[in-house]
């Protein structure tokens, strides 16, 4: 099939199963363009929740997929390609987690939710790199476990002065952004300001003019009177930089910001997953209960 072929039969299946097609930033340029709503991972499932769809076709990784079946367990939840993981969620397992709440009794478990439904379980409350901030502001403990992402736990900690304990995982994609990678590419476009997310290294975030998410992004360089800028997250996210902001400038300081699982779902495979109805992500509903509690928990932290 050819594939304004491929892209017709998807939106004709999205109507008949009455499925909501949702796409990550950082999925590919095509997949993008036919979801319904892109996002970051935590807004898509959101979405998914409120959305009178019967289906969500998500098009990320697993954990994305598991949190929408977290908030919308009435919905039949499909994640078309199960090898499209999570290197940094798999990093840390309930086990492990289980073992550093041994060591630090009285600290509150502070856990992205780029993480498996099964280690939310085992938290206290779930983060975005947009809120981590005020959630840990919005804290009585003075100890914090911060999970798994060092990166973030760390520019998380320099905003306060509560005890800090780390999870050593990371996201291979940010953190093999180097410093000498920005100052090759500042030398290169002087006018440019470097936006960069929390998931890099603490020597990259020294660097940068504006620190923030992935919709952090979007809304910083609409607003900037900046026509340039350094993009310091994964390419994926130039797709609508570019498209919202044409008269812009947008630079990957790096060839090294792609994520190879985040590029896995094809049209294709969207597709075929919407003529088998599968692959069907489902969380145990014991799991699924106590990590909704660290979700609901989060939401219910007031924003900015």
């Amino acid at each position: 099939m050819e594939q304004t072929e491929i892209i017709q039969e998807i939106k004709r299946l999205c109507v008949e199963h009455n499925a909501l097609l949702l796409a990550h930033n950082y999925q590919r340029d095509e997949v993008q363009e036919i979801a319904d709503i892109t996002g970051d991972s935590l807004a898509l499932s959101i979405e998914a929740a409120r959305a009178a769809k019967d289906v969500i076709v998500f098009c990320g990784v697993h954990f994305m997929a598991e949190s929408a079946a977290i908030l919308a367990p009435d919905k039949t939840v499909l994640l078309p390609r199960t090898d499209a993981g999570c290197p940094m969620a798999d990093m840390v397992t309930p086990a492990g987690l289980r073992a550093l709440k041994a060591e630090h009794p009285g600290a509150t478990v502070v856990t992205y939710v780029n993480s498996s439904a099964a280690v939310k379980a085992e938290s206290d409350i779930c983060c975005t790199s947009s809120n981590a901030i005020n959630v840990v502001k919005s804290l009585a403990a003075d100890e914090l476990i911060l999970v798994p992402d060092r990166n973030l736990g760390r520019y998380i900690a320099s905003f306060t002065d509560k005890t800090c304990y780390f999870w050593e995982g990371y996201c291979p994609t940010h953190d093999r952004l180097k410093v000498a990678d920005i100052e090759r590419t500042r030398a290169d476009h002087p006018d440019a300001l470097f936006m960069a997310h929390p998931e890099c290294t603490p020597e990259v975030l020294a660097l940068a003019d504006h620190i923030c998410s992935t919709s952090g992004m979007y809304a910083y360089a609409a607003k900037s009177a900046a026509r340039k800028f350094i993009v310091g997250t994964e390419m994926g996210i130039l797709y609508r930089l570019r498209k919202d902001n044409p008269d812009k400038e947008f630079i990957l300081p790096s060839t090294s910001l792609i994520c190879p699982n985040m590029k896995l779902t094809s049209l294709e495979d969207i597709l075929q997953c919407l003529q088998t109805m599968s692959p069907v992500v489902t969380v145990p509903e014991e799991t699924r209960e106590r990590a909704k509690l660290t979700l609901d928990r989060m939401l219910a932290v007031p924003r900015d």
